[in-house]
């Protein structure tokens, strides 16, 4: 589709069909398609379309409207520039998906397309699938009433030590030392940090020292951390890096180093990024690690290399 043909109306009602096949709540649906049209409504198509187009747009993009909300109220709001880039930024992206999908001889294009992008309907059936394994609900609701109901504190070792045990278990964590790392958890006195939510608390579980070395159990913590308060703490686990770098590359969702995903503060970042750009608010932490740890087992298992890597 030839994009900078149509006119405002034809390219907003297009790109509202976009935004409604993505699963996006109606009122989102109508800020988006309104706000990222804002430059074309105040300077022009032609100025749009060269904005939009600019090979250094992100530097161009708050320049152009800075200097247009500076005319329009007399003053710069960060704020507003930053929305509408966002606005903008995200139309671009959707203009870029769209040009690459319109080259069929392109087998790089072939094979990117093999992967669907996420969206709240493709979560709405990996989570139907989730309900229906019974060996995941029945794992969950054993986890459950360990953390939460025979042994929710981290006082004594022998409650830290069933909840570790049974975490390795079921998520195949393989700590060849459980007993240390007990101890380990025990020791840092972490029930407050936990109610409270504070994220600094996984990269301090995460670090063991065994015989003299230490060990890194980032998973492992995440996921300690996330039965106790699913609220604060997110799972990092390997299909979740996988799926975050992969989207990064393809899709841009978020500007990434891959050092970043290890530091647990900024990975809860970079996944709430990635829940805004493709309008998954509606799921909890939890949801988002059932939809992306299955969509990453489908299309990124160890053994298998996705044909559009």
């Amino acid at each position: 589709m030839d994009f900078e043909s149509l006119n405002l109306k034809e390219l907003q009602d297009q790109y509202k069909a976009h935004l409604e096949t993505r699963g996006y709540k109606p009122n989102t649906v109508l800020t988006a398609s309104t706000t990222c049209f804002f430059l074309w409504r105040k300077a022009g198509k032609k100025l749009f379309w060269q904005v939009v187009n600019s090979q250094v747009f992100e530097s161009a993009a708050p320049l152009v409207l800075r200097s247009i909300i500076q005319m329009e109220i007399g003053e710069n709001k960060d704020s507003q520039v930053s929305n509408y880039i966002y606005h903008l930024r995200t139309f671009r992206r959707y203009v870029e998906q769209q040009k690459l999908s319109e080259k069929p001889n392109d087998k790089s294009t072939d094979r990117m397309m093999i992967i669907p992008s996420p969206s709240l309907s493709e979560a709405k059936k990996y989570l139907e699938d989730w309900e229906k394994q019974i060996n995941y609900r029945e794992q969950e609701s054993a986890l459950n009433l360990l953390f939460h109901t025979l042994c929710p504190g981290n006082e004594r070792t022998e409650n830290v030590l069933l909840k570790a045990v049974a975490l390795n278990d079921f998520y195949s964590t393989n700590i060849f030392s459980i007993f240390e790392v007990a101890e380990h958890i025990k020791k840092l006195a972490i029930d407050d940090r936990l109610t409270t939510g504070d994220v600094t608390l996984v990269d301090d579980l995460k670090r063991v020292v065994i015989r003299g070395k230490e060990h890194c159990f980032y998973s492992f913590a995440s996921k300690y951390c996330s039965h106790h308060n699913e609220a604060d703490f997110p799972i990092y686990d390997s299909y979740v890096d996988k799926v975050l770098r992969y989207f990064r590359e393809r899709e841009r969702f978020c500007v990434i180093a891959n050092n970043e995903l290890k530091n647990y503060e900024k990975f809860k970042d970079i996944l709430q990024a990635f829940r805004e750009f493709y309008g998954l608010q509606d799921l909890n932490w939890k949801q988002l690690d059932r939809y992306i740890w299955q969509f990453g087992k489908q299309y990124f298992r160890k053994s298998y290399k996705p044909k559009s890597q």
